[in-house]
């Protein structure tokens, strides 16, 4: 097997691993988010919390390493329409990520360790909900559409 297509393995794994746990994690988040027991609630929240530390950053450094690496490898260069078009879709999830996802969800799980032993949620943790139900929405639609976008080789 050539250079790179070990890099574009790793790149599809990165993927997978990535977009799995974004769409699985906002699944159960608001399963638990529904079921509306603070127990339940505090758990859910201390999990995304965890599994996109681990998970979501683990799989955007195999997604950059992997993409990266092909192109170093003879893939199509960077500059590329659709690898232009697709990266730019991938970081301006990474903005949203950054910049509203991760401080929201750092401030509600820091809201949950107060009722993680079965005390009233407040109304502020809802809002915040609401923010990260939209800001994640987004961040989720992003990169499914880089994936599109890069599958099918769509430049402007």
């Amino acid at each position: 097997m050539d250079t790179y297509s070990l890099f574009k393995i790793l790149h599809l794994l990165g993927v997978a691993l990535f977009l799995g746990n974004i769409i699985v994690t906002g699944w159960w988040k608001g399963m638990a988010d529904r079921h509306g027991d603070p127990r339940v609630v505090a758990f859910a929240q201390r999990q995304v919390t965890l599994t996109d530390f681990i998970f979501t950053f683990g799989g955007i450094l195999i997604i950059v390493a992997g993409g990266y690496g092909m192109a170093y490898a003879g893939g199509p260069e960077l500059s590329t329409g659709f690898v232009a078009l697709g990266q730019g879709l991938f970081y301006a999830a990474g903005v949203i990520w950054v910049g509203i996802l991760i401080p929201v969800q750092w401030v509600q799980a820091r809201m949950a360790k107060a009722f993680a032993d079965g005390g009233p949620i407040p109304t502020r943790y809802w809002s915040l909900g609401r923010i990260w139900l939209a800001a994640g929405l987004t961040a989720t639609v992003l990169p499914v559409m880089s994936l599109m976008v890069m599958v099918g080789k769509v430049s402007l």
